[in-house]
This record gives structure tokens, sequence and C-alpha cells, in this order.
């Protein structure tokens, strides 16, 4: 069987990048400052560089991932908890439907500023990040648990199978897939409404913050170095949370 490949491929990010390069250089030569407009690739890369040997750098994105990653765990907990609560108790689901189609519709920027009213501003990010990742979560994993075999958990039943060994040897695989829908999707949406959050709100010490005092102040390699900061600690938070994810599944399963 032949292996599926992704579309993303080495010579198609060279290419891109050597569009980006060349559309920089024709700004640079059109305009006095057109280096204001678009930095090179090569000038991000660069100030990347110098700004990743700061403390100020680490420390900025300790801070920023710290809260956007808790608010993405803390609503993978609580969409876990209420899902299993809604496939078991119908009213639950009822009660939960108003609130997570309202999150659903509105618009993440509505979110931040209402959130401001009630919140101080390092306190945003996680509470967005839970608020915007929520809905995708329990949905999938409340459409997860439904879809559970139903004569593995009569056989269950009728062998009088614990409760913790049909979670884990039943609904644990059969839920997995849908979870991991929706996680990676939740991943991206929770560092782009993170980010949103912090630019907004401004917290000190922020990625954010650093994103917006580069915009400014006209420091477009800045903007491109902490915007290539923030999609590099994405993925490779995605790395990691996928292989303790795997890593428990493969215990739990034993």
């Amino acid at each position: 069987m032949a292996r599926h490949r992704g579309p993303l491929r080495p010579w198609a990010v060279v290419l891109w990048l050597l569009v980006w390069q060349l559309a920089a250089m024709a700004l640079a030569a059109a305009y006095p400052h057109g280096g204001l407009l678009l930095a090179s690739p090569l000038s991000a890369l660069r100030r990347l560089g110098e700004l990743a040997v700061t403390t100020a750098f680490w420390r900025a994105v300790g801070w920023s991932a710290c809260r956007i990653l808790g608010g993405f765990l803390l609503s993978c907990g609580a969409a876990a908890a209420l899902a299993a609560l809604a496939a078991r108790y119908p009213r639950a689901e009822e009660l939960l439907a108003p609130p997570v189609a309202a999150v659903k519709a509105t618009p993440v920027a509505s979110f931040i500023i209402l959130a401001l009213v009630w919140l101080n501003s390092g306190q945003l990010p996680l509470f967005i990040a839970f608020l915007m990742v929520f809905p995708t979560v329990y949905l999938n994993l409340l459409e997860g648990i439904r879809q559970t075999d139903r004569k593995l958990l009569e056989m269950a039943r009728v062998f009088r199978v614990s409760p913790a060994r049909r979670l884990t040897g039943i609904y644990l695989p059969q839920v997995l897939p849908y979870f991991r829908s929706a996680a990676s999707l939740g991943l991206g949406l929770c560092w782009k409404a993170g980010i949103a959050a912090e630019v907004i709100g401004l917290p000190a010490g922020s990625m954010g913050e650093r994103l917006y005092t580069a915009k400014i102040y006209y420091q477009t390699p800045d903007l491109f170095a902490w915007t290539a900061a923030i999609v590099a600690v994405s993925a490779a938070f995605e790395r990691l949370f996928w292989k303790l994810v795997d890593a428990l599944a493969g215990k739990a399963a034993v």
C-alpha cells in the first residue's frame, strides 16, 4: 500500500521563501523605505537569531506558552468531563447546548473585549484559549462517545467488566480519533486566539505585546521574527503533546 504523503514539501517551502525574498528586494528597490513594508526572510531569520539569545525572548515565550497552553489543557479536561456528562444525561446536553452554540458563533474579538471588563490582561490569554477550544473538543468527544460500539458495551456489562477497564479498553480506543481531530484544530486555534488576546490586552512581557510593539515602531523584522517564534513554539508543543497522549494511551491499553 502506498504511504500517504502530506502536502508540505521542502521544495515548495523554498520556492515560497524565494518569492518572499524577491518581493522584499523589489519593494526595497522601488521605495526608499520598502523594508518597512516587507522584511526579507533573511532579515527576519537574522533578527530571530538575535532575539533567541536573550533572556527577555525566552521569558516572553514562557509567559505566553504557560497561559495559552494552560487554557488549552484546562479546556480539554473540562470538555472531556462535560461530554461524558452530556452523553450520560440528555438534560445536561440540552443545558450546555446554548452556551456552546454562542461560543461557536461569537467572534473571538468580541469575547476578548468583553473579557477585559471582568479580567485583568494577565488572565485574558488563558481564558480566551480555554473558551475558543472548548466547543470543538466538547462536540467531538460527545460524538465519539455516542459512536462507541454498543455491542462491546453490552458484552462488558454481561461479563461484569469494571468501569475502569471499560474506559481504557472500550471508550478510549474509539474516542481517541475524535479527540485527535478536535485537539489538532484546537492547538492551532488556542495560539491564534491567545496571541490575539495578548495583542489587544497587552499583558506585560507577553509575545503579543512584543508583536504590538514591533508594529507600533515599524520594526518589521521583529514582527516577522516574533511570528515565526509563535509558529515554532506552537508546532513544538503539538509534537510533544501528541507524544504524551500516545504514551498515556499506550499505558492505559496495557
